[in-house]
């Protein structure tokens, strides 16, 4: 029964680990889609194009959007500058739930609900930190690996 009601401390960074891989694979994908135009995207010029017009944004915000999507996703994935990371895909996502998604409602076509989930997916990480099983920890903690028993 104690395995239902208490965390398990061992099991933190693997958790981790699996929101963070989550959330920059469905970023990284999302990105790819706007900049280089894969998985039915329509490519960094026009998608560019639509999001200036559309949401009456200058193309450089929109620029930093597509790339923040892309570059954000692989930086979280691989655990590298992750709370930065994760701020920025936050900040875009949240851009998206209140200039696009959010008067479509929660559920149902262009509803908020994916964009919402990734933003408080990012809010996780960026709370919760890298983890032990990141870039960010062998990088920035050295030696706290190495500490003898």
């Amino acid at each position: 029964m104690k395995i239902f009601i208490h965390s398990n401390e061992k099991l933190i960074g693997a958790a981790i680990l699996v929101v963070r891989v989550t959330l920059g694979v469905l970023m990284f994908a999302h990105g790819a889609q706007k900049v280089f135009g894969v998985f039915g995207g329509k490519g960094l010029d026009e998608t560019v194009a639509m999001m200036s017009k559309g949401l009456d944004m200058p193309s450089w915000l929109a620029y930093l959007s597509c790339f923040t999507e892309l570059v954000g996703g692989i930086g979280i994935i691989f655990g590298v500058l992750t709370r930065f990371f994760s701020i920025a895909v936050l900040i875009n996502m949240l851009v998206a739930v209140f200039a696009v998604h959010f008067k479509n409602g929660l559920l149902g076509p262009g509803g908020f609900e994916f964009p919402g989930s990734l933003a408080m997916l990012a809010l996780t990480i960026a709370l919760a930190g890298p983890g032990m099983l990141s870039l960010d920890h062998v990088l920035f903690h050295p030696g706290v690996s190495k500490k003898v028993k």
